[in-house]
């Protein structure tokens, strides 16, 4: 037994923490190298794309260009280890940072999606709400010169459009009051809901300790909940490429890919998978 099989079989109720790291087995890019610095620009802030209108023009044509393989994008071995974990009755609550649904598409049913889901829009005017496939279809009525343009996949259903004029790319308004239409999901600069960071917070206390897959926790919005375990006592374990914020705090640090980490789970619900795979602690 490995030692991540050993934390997880010894502390029965976890409060488990995923990142980005969960998701590009999924074929979605994360945002943060081994060291925790940037890859890239980092992502459009809520001022920005709410009151430049140059800012919001080129985020929803990059997003276009960007969703029509993200809105694909398929669980992969850590979704579903994750999911067997929760049939297993030792996960008191999954936060997830990320904003692609993938860990209820696996299975799980307990969880709060921290940063909100990509597959919903909104107005930030009268809160209208409805489904990103929806408006995905009057994107391109509106562009469909944009429609056909190619690029690379960058984090959470982005595309690397290059030296483009966005001026001429067209933002469908709210179908109910004219209003800006947003993604569901929490920008940087926006607050997490109350609600969401509380159930979290109960959960992390009711908990015997915390996993963290896939995530560096350089965003206080996750940091926060390792903090909160390791300030209780708790036993946090993580398992994730390179460096965390939490790093001085863990119990457990497993640096390997999360499906290769975890594939002992998987194997538990998928009959023909590998055994677990040696992870270097």
């Amino acid at each position: 037994m490995n030692p991540l099989q050993t934390f997880i079989e010894t502390h029965p109720r976890l409060f488990v923490l995923t990142g980005a790291g969960c998701s590009t087995a999924s074929g979605i890019p994360d945002y943060r190298d081994r060291d925790g610095q940037w890859k890239r620009t980092p992502p459009v802030t809520y001022a920005a794309f709410m009151y430049e209108p140059a800012t919001r023009h080129r985020y929803w044509a990059r997003s276009m260009v960007g969703w029509r393989r993200f809105g694909q994008a398929r669980p992969n071995a850590t979704h579903h280890a994750l999911a067997a974990l929760e049939r297993q009755g030792k996960v008191e609550l999954l936060v997830t940072q990320n904003v692609d649904g993938l860990h209820q598409r696996a299975g799980n049913a307990r969880v709060v999606d921290l940063h909100g889901r990509l597959d919903t829009v909104r107005c930030m005017a009268c809160d209208w709400r409805g489904a990103r496939h929806d408006f995905q279809r009057a994107l391109v009525e509106r562009n469909p010169v944009w429609a056909q343009l190619d690029a690379a996949d960058a984090p959470d259903g982005d595309a690397d459009l290059e030296h483009q004029d966005f001026a001429s790319f067209e933002v469908p308004p709210c179908p109910r009051c004219g209003g800006i239409v947003k993604p569901d999901v929490v920008f940087f600069g926006e607050n997490v809901p109350r609600e969401r960071v509380a159930a979290a917070m109960a959960a992390c206390r009711d908990a015997d300790a915390m996993l963290v897959v896939g995530s560096s926790l350089m965003v206080y919005s996750g940091y926060r909940f390792a903090h909160a375990a390791a300030q209780a006592g708790k036993p946090v374990a993580a398992v994730t490429l390179g460096r965390t914020r939490a790093d001085p705090l863990l119990a457990l640090k497993v640096d390997a890919p999360c499906e290769e980490a975890l594939a002992f789970l998987g194997s538990a619900m998928l009959p023909d998978s590998p055994a677990g795979v040696p992870v270097t602690v």
